[in-house]
């Protein structure tokens, strides 16, 4: 079974919106992301949420105190 595309005409995106898109976006996207999380668990006022990150942190390797 042959299955046959058809040709589209891609027009090129000008270099800074391809940066835009690619690169600055998704860091901009995981560095909110990573705050959000962080703000989240370092100040949570529930002590089963802000223990579970410090174990966490200690499972990851990375010391805390």
């Amino acid at each position: 079974m042959s299955t046959h595309h058809s040709a589209i005409l891609e027009v090129a995106a000008p270099a800074h919106l391809t940066l835009w898109k690619e690169k600055i976006l998704p860091f901009l996207m995981a560095g909110g992301l990573g705050i959000v999380l962080l703000y989240g668990a370092a100040f949570a006022e529930t002590e089963a949420l802000h223990n579970a990150a410090h174990d966490g942190r200690h499972s990851a390797g990375f010391p805390c105190h």
